[in-house]
């Protein structure tokens, strides 16, 4: 990956998980804006080869600015990022909602891209969709899936599909973390070591993702493998759960 400098506006975990992941590139300077104070040093302390500030045009110059925001909070400062944007500046949103076009009408800039990052990057093993507008120029292009690449995995893909992936993808161990934990803790409560627990929990789910995604049996010959299934009766409520939930927050997120 070619050497550049970076700015992150919003210092919160995205930031921090761009940061893990990309501990190894060399960049020419780091800068994080953000006006929580403690959140700028606990990062400082994690990632001392950065620089810190509360105000965005202390980003002013860097190569690369990432908008590292909740979707709200991007129209309010969108003026101060606009007045450090440059025609060289390649400008990287991280938030639903906002699309290419009514990014380029906030920012006036050619060079956007938009990614919507997995948490699993900070492990380097990150599946990140991504889409760029239409003027972007190929140098610009190839930088980001350079790093993207280091990151983990990328898919190209079309700007409307990108709230999708949100949901599907970027969100998706929030819906099965606490499950699986829980799950540790009932082995425990059964008489296995916590170092059995995590090792069962982990050695079965990897090798189930394998076969419901790998053995070509598909949903009905995968799940008729095991003919007890204890949760069945609560099978309806969490799908319900699931369609309500998941469904309401994507018509939230998505463009409007």
């Amino acid at each position: 990956m070619r050497t550049k400098s970076i700015g992150f506006i919003g210092g919160g975990r995205i930031t921090k998980i761009f940061l893990q992941a990309l501990k190894d590139v060399v960049f020419t300077s780091i800068k994080v804006c953000d006006t929580n104070e403690n959140t700028l040093v606990n990062l400082k302390e994690n990632f001392p080869q950065i620089e810190t500030t509360s105000s965005i045009s202390e980003l002013a110059g860097q190569d690369l600015i990432l908008i590292a925001l909740h979707p709200p909070v991007i129209r309010e400062v969108a003026n101060e990022i606009a007045e450090i944007i440059s025609d060289e500046t390649l400008l990287i949103s991280l938030a639903p909602k906002f699309t290419i076009e009514i990014l380029s009408k906030l920012i006036p800039t050619k060079q956007i891209v938009r990614i919507i990052p997995n948490a699993t990057s900070i492990i380097n093993r990150g599946y990140n969709p991504v889409c760029f507008s239409e003027d972007i120029l190929p140098k610009n292009k190839n930088l980001i899936l350079d790093m993207l690449e280091i990151m983990g995995e990328y898919v190209q893909t079309d700007e409307e599909k990108l709230e999708a992936y949100a949901i599907a993808s970027a969100m998706l161990p929030t819906y099965f973390w606490f499950q699986w934990h829980e799950m540790e803790l009932i082995a425990q409560k059964m008489g296995l070591t916590s170092k059995e627990s995590m090792e069962t929990v982990y050695e079965t789910l990897k090798a189930s993702l394998d076969l419901m995604y790998h053995s070509k049996l598909g949903f009905e010959g995968v799940n008729d493998l095991i003919p007890i299934k204890p949760l069945a009766d609560k099978e309806t409520v969490i799908k319900d759960a699931f369609n309500e939930n998941l469904i309401t927050l994507y018509q939230k997120i998505k463009p409007s």
